[in-house]
């Protein structure tokens, strides 16, 4: 009933919301000569926050339409290379030469699917985007997602990822952003023990939870101090009509939103005051700022019921991959498979979500590793978004991601033609 309450809430709105932009426009309108006092502009600000606060933001656009490319302004399309029910493989195609593509380097992106979209990524991509082919895992809204599609867990999860990667016959790098650092690792690691070919050439994984006994986060305890049927009889729900995926089980993206808001509820409250005194005094470029920001963070997507559960499961309370206890369809994964693909892991020093060691631990994990195939940077002065985005992801992680991917580039080139394959 959970989801049939919030929908109602929903429509019960909508009128007010349709009421409060009319009048927000007719307070802006410069032929509105309120629209020049105090009074006029305190209205306009008062209802256009109440029209942001309770809408339900839709699904983002990538909106990457061209980069700069060895100087130059090229044109970016996205082109879907592979679509599965609860997942598409996107490419963001430069308009360059074809020997510049042969040349740079493929990276797959492989988005989080833990409540917001993968345009979440948007910064990340567009700044990998100069020097790599880079690629996206675009996850799919699980109310969107009819019931005859099947279920979905963290098993079929993984799958998608071999699958990926058996696309690019292990001419490419992968990337994970948080939530699935663990599914990726376990992929490649699965992958490695099946003496897989098509393994990627390295692995870079960003604020992700390998081990959440490190440094456990308020989110971890959160998770640590509930049982498995307090979350199945708490958070999840049947997605009501006239969705696509009507009946099917899911943690909507509602309630992640309410844990992301929470953890932070005085830091939002005094963004949106600043909005409000912002919009009075007619700074149109904070309000600007604010508006792209919150239009990102407000929209979120559900996840199936069994591909949260089993996350929660697997990665939060039994803690079974660092453990060496993790299995994928009776397949114990053992990161100590990983021989060939070069392995980099990159953490926030104040990350809030994924805490100091928990991403590290993938080191201590690939036993078998050479030491020259690994690295593992900390950046100062930032949280769990700024490891992925922004100006020092820009500055300072983004250079060093380019570079550990040239040197993997070189070194499984040279690996290939040492042993007659393709490189």
């Amino acid at each position: 009933m959970l989801y049939h309450l919030y929908e109602l809430n929903q429509a019960a709105l909508t009128p007010a919301r349709a009421a409060a932009d009319a009048y927000r426009l007719l307070f802006r309108n410069p032929l509105n000569p309120a629209a020049y006092t105090p009074m006029g502009r305190s209205a306009a600000a008062v209802l256009e926050l109440f029209e942001r606060t309770t809408r339900r933001y839709k699904k983002p656009e990538w909106g990457i339409k061209s980069i700069e490319v060895g100087g130059r302004k090229v044109a970016v399309h996205e082109r879907t290379l592979i679509s599965k029910p609860f997942c598409n493989l996107v490419h963001f195609e430069r308009n360059v030469s074809a020997w510049r593509r042969r040349r740079d380097p493929k990276v797959l992106v492989v988005a989080p699917l833990a409540g917001h979209y993968p345009t979440l990524l948007r910064g990340t991509v567009r700044d990998l985007l100069p020097d790599h082919e880079v690629y996206v895992t675009e996850w799919q809204d699980a109310r969107f997602v009819p019931r005859a599609a099947g279920p979905f867990d963290l098993d079929d999860y993984i799958d998608y990822i071999i699958d990926f990667l058996r696309f690019f016959r292990g001419n490419v790098h992968i990337m994970a952003v948080c939530q699935p650092t663990v599914p990726v690792f376990a992929a490649v690691s699965l992958m490695e023990g099946m003496n897989d070919p098509a393994v990627p050439r390295s692995m870079i994984l960003m604020a992700g939870p390998i081990d959440t006994r490190e440094n456990p986060t308020a989110v971890n305890e959160f998770a640590k101090g509930r049982s498995l049927n307090w979350f199945r009889h708490n958070v999840i729900t049947q997605v009501p009509w006239p969705y696509p995926g009507m009946m099917r089980l899911v943690y909507p993206g509602f309630l992640q939103l309410s844990g992301f808001m929470g953890m932070n509820l005085d830091r939002h409250i005094t963004a949106h005051r600043e909005l409000f005194h912002n919009l009075i005094r007619g700074d149109g470029d904070s309000a600007d700022k604010h508006r792209e920001f919150y239009d990102e963070f407000l929209a979120v997507m559900d996840l199936t019921a069994e591909f949260y559960l089993q996350t929660i499961e697997t990665v939060f309370l039994e803690h079974r991959l660092p453990k060496g206890t993790m299995v994928h369809r009776n397949k114990r994964v053992d990161p100590a498979q990983i021989q060939r693909v070069g392995l980099m892991t990159v953490e926030g020093e104040k990350d809030d979500i994924s805490g100091l060691g928990q991403t590290k631990a993938a080191q201590d994990l690939c036993k078998s590793l050479p030491s020259n195939m690994r690295e593992h940077y900390v950046q100062a002065g930032v949280g769990h978004y700024g490891v992925f985005n922004g100006k020092r992801f820009r500055a300072e992680i983004a250079p060093r991601i380019r570079d550990f991917i040239k040197t993997h580039q070189r070194r499984r080139g040279i690996w290939a033609r040492a042993f007659g394959l393709a490189a």
